[in-house]
């Protein structure tokens, strides 16, 4: 069976679509509460999320097309490398996306943008797969 996948052309970057810095820092905020009570994925993070909240707001401005914060800050990305200490399953993956849905929804950002930008993270997410 193929597998169709369509390009929405934006006339700004995620990072500008989402409000940029503010946007952004909500999106984080509303995401990682849901990370946290999640039976699957929140094992995973630790007790303090404000660093982890901190890396990932700086990691998703450079994804999404804002200022390169993580790469001025901890160098090159390396997600998979800075991901391998952690067992992610295919499973993990998709737990992690559907937070992120959630909270693309929650703070209001249209269905269109929504889904572009988890097809957009679905790459990544599935990339830092380490276990079965």
């Amino acid at each position: 069976m193929e597998s169709w996948r369509f390009t929405v052309k934006f006339d700004r970057s995620i990072y500008e679509l989402l409000g940029g810095d503010e946007g952004l820092r909500r999106l984080v905020e509303a995401f990682y509460p849901k990370v946290q009570r999640d039976p699957l994925i929140g094992p995973l993070f630790p007790e303090n999320i404000d660093p982890v909240m901190e890396k990932q707001y700086m990691f998703l401005s450079q994804f999404f097309g804002g200022p390169p914060l993580f790469s001025e800050k901890h160098g090159h990305p390396m997600m998979r490398a800075r991901h391998m200490p952690f067992p992610i399953t295919h499973e993990k993956a998709d737990a992690w996306l559907a937070c992120m849905n959630e909270a693309l929804t929650d703070i209001g950002v249209e269905d269109e943008l929504r889904v572009f930008i988890v097809d957009r993270l679905s790459g990544p997410a599935h990339h830092f797969v380490n276990t079965n």
